[in-house]
């Protein structure tokens, strides 16, 4: 398990680095190799009609070395290349979706170490209602529960649900307050000795250890929290969003940030800006763990990673990829030539977009094609914006190793050309060449009890929120939120 140099501190000393893998997928059958689909190889068409789909992967994945399964999601189709969702919906590039919750207690049924990240929006649900469902999650993975924020920029998405597109500095304002109201249901409302179920007494939980939650701002909470706490009470908490609210917003209170880009030298100031970001919100800048997306192609050797490779242009299909550059961009790259060198310029004024590809596009250095749509076609669908190391378990090792002495990164999101393939060669080739390298850590001997997600992130004992992490003051022995304390000085009997 990797560690920060003091669970409960404010250190800023740089720990040893011991990364830490997820496994990165979605349920669709076209995530970020556009057109795999089509190789006899691949499972992805049977994540929708099998669930033996996803309990066999997660059974890989424990069993691998993989501390968790970061599951992406969307709403809304991509429609910005050629003004039409049409290339996505034909080239299966993130569609049809189907909803990854569903079969996160099938996998925590067959699994005892391995993680579970969903993604959900804070802009399409009521926080009560996530916090409920998260509480739950957490009960029945026991403390393997981790969420990844999203706030929602696909215009398509808005559309989809029926409620307007929010601006994005002010969705990132929303979400603060968002997750500071689910961390008063979650750590505030119930004592950690309200549940006593004392069969005896007939006494199951205490009332006078619950109290109603009061919350009036954006959001309106007034109500006890409904579901008792969990081994974690607050789940892993997961961002992604690397513009500068999204990086002001991600430093203040994700535990792990996910980054994208197609060389470490694209990532790394961004990298440098969270840590900062956290030195400013009062955190260890290193208790926020940085995961690079990666897709590797690994195998036994160099001419069998290549032949998998080559294998893998068979299948891709172009215009996914164009389909979802385009949408995360902002730009509609059928306006240029194939072969036309795209600029800053070209993006400038999409920046309601995902922010990793203006940054690939900023970055000119030897480790990246030529920007053209033609190129970016091709990279992106296979691996989507980010790095594609093809070699055997050595070479894809120094890599990893590249990106975390260049970028001071602390982990991997592992995605995938072909699935489970592409897994299985990074479980078979990649762990063990990892671990002899001391980079990653041992297998949790069977038997030992299992670790929570935030445990196996932080260190055995840390079930809970850190002590410098902004969820923590609204823990239930020391909060008291505003409007409770006024009703009760308007209800406290006048002093004779």
């Amino acid at each position: 398990m990797a560690s920060s140099s003091d669970p409960n501190g404010g250190t800023s000393v740089k720990p040893q680095k011991q990364i830490l893998l997820n496994a990165f997928d979605m349920f669709t059958v076209g995530h970020l190799s556009f057109g795999q689909w089509r190789n006899p190889k691949d499972r992805a068409k049977d994540k929708r009609r099998d669930l033996t789909y996803w309990t066999d992967l997660a059974k890989l994945l424990d069993k691998g070395g993989f501390v968790g399964l970061f599951l992406a999601d969307t709403f809304g189709p991509y429609d910005t290349y050629k003004g039409s969702a049409e290339p996505s919906v034909r080239t299966g590039a993130q569609w049809p979706m189907a909803d990854p919750v569903i079969p996160v207690s099938a996998m925590a049924a067959v699994t005892k170490n391995l993680g579970f990240a969903i993604t959900t929006s804070t802009s399409y649900e009521q926080a009560y209602v996530v916090a409920k469902r998260f509480s739950t999650f957490d009960h029945l993975t026991k403390g393997r529960f981790g969420w990844n924020i999203v706030t929602s920029w696909k215009e398509s998405a808005s559309k989809a649900v029926g409620l307007p597109l929010i601006e994005h500095d002010t969705r990132y304002s929303n979400a603060d307050e968002y997750l500071r109201v689910l961390y008063k249901l979650w750590e505030g409302s119930w004592s950690d000795t309200a549940l006593v179920e004392d069969a005896e007494k007939g006494i199951y939980s205490d009332y006078s250890q619950i109290r109603a939650i009061h919350h009036h701002g954006k959001f309106h909470v007034d109500a006890p929290f409904l579901t008792d706490p969990s081994l974690q009470r607050t789940p892993v908490l997961f961002q992604a969003g690397t513009s500068p609210a999204g990086i002001k917003f991600g430093s203040t209170h994700a535990e792990g940030i996910f980054v994208a880009g197609l060389s470490p030298h694209v990532v790394a100031t961004r990298v440098k800006a969270i840590r900062e970001g956290a030195i400013a919100a009062g955190r260890d800048p290193y208790s926020v763990k940085v995961f690079a997306m990666i897709t590797p192609i690994i195998g036994k050797d160099e001419e069998d990673a290549k032949r998998k490779y080559e294998e893998a242009l068979k299948y891709v299909l172009i215009e996914g990829g164009l389909a979802q550059f385009s949408a995360t961009t902002g730009i509609d790259v059928s306006q240029f030539d194939l072969d036309h060198e795209l600029t800053e310029e070209d993006v400038a004024s999409h920046l309601q977009r995902i922010h990793s590809s203006l940054y690939n596009l900023r970055y000119r250095g030897d480790d990246v094609p030529k920007l053209t749509p033609r190129n970016l076609g091709t990279v992106t669908a296979i691996g989507g914006n980010g790095a594609m190391p093809v070699g055997t378990a050595a070479q894809v090792a120094d890599v990893f190793q590249e990106w975390v002495d260049i970028a001071d990164i602390d982990g991997f999101n592992i995605g995938y050309v072909v699935t489970p393939g592409s897994f299985e060669d990074a479980v078979e080739y990649l762990v063990p060449e990892l671990r002899s390298r001391g980079l990653l850590p041992e297998a949790i001997p069977e038997n030992e009890p299992a670790p929570t997600f935030r445990e196996q992130i932080y260190g055995l004992g840390q079930k809970g929120l850190r002590s410098d992490h902004p969820g923590f003051k609204y823990k239930y022995d020391t909060y008291q939120d505003t409007v409770a304390k006024e009703d009760a000085a308007k209800t406290a009997p006048a002093e004779h």
